[in-house]
């Protein structure tokens, strides 16, 4: 009897400790105390049990080889500026591919110096025409699949910056495939708002304007080499504003990215129209910042993003301390919008939404109502079935049953799992495989006492025997859960965690937690007959 006393205390202790973690998620309102010193989590309601927004991203990773390529060129050209070497040209002739023209003298330095400084790029071509040799370089085989997977993987870092400053709770935000990404957005109703958040670029970028520059015919007749003609906004004679109307040159250089920003606030203003945009730099930027608005005073600096003037002032002097403005009669809402951007950071290369679907909150409701009806359907009949065929035998497996559930949802609580539809169809399946494993036992139970076995050895003897095959197919079924899990996405990898958590509980419970059961009636002396 001894020996059984700590299994039952073990067994007491983590039945209050999941009680302890599944208290937050039945209960609301709490004590403040309680989140300092026992544990918050709740289980979180997936996408189908509680609405909102479900978006599936691809990321176009060949403009961000593009834009890799063109910071190539860009550090090739003043490389070569550097070291002297004159009357070579460095052009971009197609998405990811560089021509270098190089005079017969500055040949073999201009090899040398695209093996020693650019090992990331590989000469695909090389041919002379009249004195003049071209190479033709892009990136290596693995240099672009480097670039590939960055993008994804930045973009999806970005976007989960983002949807963490807007505010979503227990987003859903993973890879999917080689450049897709999921997003599901719980509780979220307006998708229109999460996607321009979600999918904007962000590129923004300092350019100086070009105010010698003939604007109406670089519209007609295109910018001067050099030049780009850029779009912004106009004030109406309403009081709004209106985009795309005002036409700039600005210098195709650009200046200063976003990379530098540290930080971006919305700022009321009484002078200008609406709230504007406060950019605070990072040491590095505020350095280059305040270069740049030294070297151009009385110029105008175009503040772009994603291809579109936000504001063009004039610097009036050099601008320290690491602070700029943008300006743009914002309402309060497109302001805030534009800080979590930009605060977030920059998009690597432009995501296009492929798939969208919003679930509204009475199809959650609804999903919730069937998955608690299917659970409490499937339960009861379990009940009624092993009190009927099992009697008392079916009465300990059912007390199993209720700690399984009782320790998987708290595992599910502490882990901060997600629970969707599928993973309800998970418990369910949990629930009848708990119940096979004690089917087994009691069916071998039987079978001793039918022999003519006292039931401490028929005790014994069923559990032994039957132990092999409950392992057998748990393990097997594990197994194929992980790899739902490894290679599932969305609904399958929620079905796949709750199977695979539910074995872990079963083999506990319906194994080692009715064996403590019986150990402790036997060792006792008060079980001298095993009803089943």
């Amino acid at each position: 009897m001894r020996r059984g006393v700590p299994r039952i205390v073990m067994v007491v202790i983590a039945a209050f400790v999941a009680l302890v973690y599944l208290t937050p998620t039945f209960i609301d309102k709490l004590p403040d105390w309680w989140s300092r010193f026992l544990p918050s989590d709740k289980i979180h309601l997936g996408l189908d049990l509680q609405g909102g927004s479900h978006l599936v991203l691809e990321v176009q990773v060949d403009k961000a080889v593009e834009h890799s390529l063109e910071r190539v060129r860009s550090d090739l050209t003043g490389l070569l500026r550097e070291r002297g070497l004159s009357g070579v040209t460095v052009e971009r002739v197609q998405e990811t591919q560089l021509q270098v023209k190089a005079p017969a003298d500055s040949v073999e330095r201009v090899r040398g110096l695209l093996k020693g400084d650019f090992p990331n790029l590989a000469v695909v071509n090389t041919q002379t025409t009249g004195g003049t040799t071209e190479f033709l370089v892009t990136f290596s085989k693995e240099e672009l699949r480097a670039l590939r997977d960055f993008a994804v993987d930045q973009s999806l870092e970005t976007i989960r910056n983002r949807i963490d400053q807007f505010g979503v709770s227990e987003p859903i935000i993973q890879r999917q495939g080689q450049q897709d990404i999921l997003i599901q957005l719980p509780g979220i109703q307006d998708p229109d708002r999460a996607k321009q958040i979600i999918g904007k670029t962000a590129l923004l970028e300092f350019k100086l304007v070009d105010d010698n520059a003939d604007v109406e015919s670089a519209v007609r007749s295109g910018p001067p080499p050099g030049r780009q003609v850029l779009y912004g906004y106009e004030n109406t004679a309403e009081g709004g504003i209106a985009a795309g109307k005002t036409a700039y040159v600005v210098e195709s250089r650009t200046l200063m990215t976003g990379e530098y920003i540290a930080d971006a606030r919305v700022r009321p203003s009484t002078q200008l129209q609406g709230p504007y945009v406060e950019l605070i730099l990072n040491t590095s930027g505020a350095r280059l910042f305040e270069q740049i608005t030294a070297a151009n005073v009385r110029r105008r600096l175009a503040i772009v993003l994603d291809n579109r003037v936000y504001s063009a002032p004039v610097i009036q002097e050099r601008i320290g301390g690491g602070r700029a403005s943008i300006t743009g009669s914002f309402d309060i809402k497109e302001a805030r919008d534009l800080a979590i951007i930009l605060r977030a950071g920059a998009l690597p290369a432009p995501v296009e939404i492929v798939e969208e679907r919003t679930v509204g909150p009475s199809l959650g409701q609804d999903s919730i109502r069937q998955g608690i009806n299917s659970f409490i359907v499937g339960g009861a009949l379990v009940i009624i079935f092993m009190i009927v065929y099992y009697k008392g035998a079916g009465l300990v497996t059912i007390g199993a049953l209720l700690f399984n559930v009782l320790f998987l949802f708290a595992i599910l609580a502490g882990f901060q799992a997600v629970l969707t539809l599928p993973g309800i169809a998970g418990i369910v399946l949990t629930i009848g495989m708990a119940v096979d494993a004690n089917v087994l036992i009691n069916e071998r139970i039987r079978e001793e006492l039918r022999a003519g076995r006292a039931p401490r050895s028929a005790i014994e003897a069923g559990y032994h025997n039957a132990l092999p095959a409950i392992l057998d197919s748990n393990i097997t079924t594990f197994l194929s859960g992980v790899i739902l899990f490894q290679f599932g996405t969305g609904p399958i990898k929620g079905f796949a965690v709750t199977l695979c958590v539910g074995i872990l509980t079963t083999v506990l419970t319906a194994v080692y937690l009715t064996r403590i059961y019986y150990d402790y009636r036997v060792n006792s002396r008060k079980l001298t007959r095993v009803s089943i």
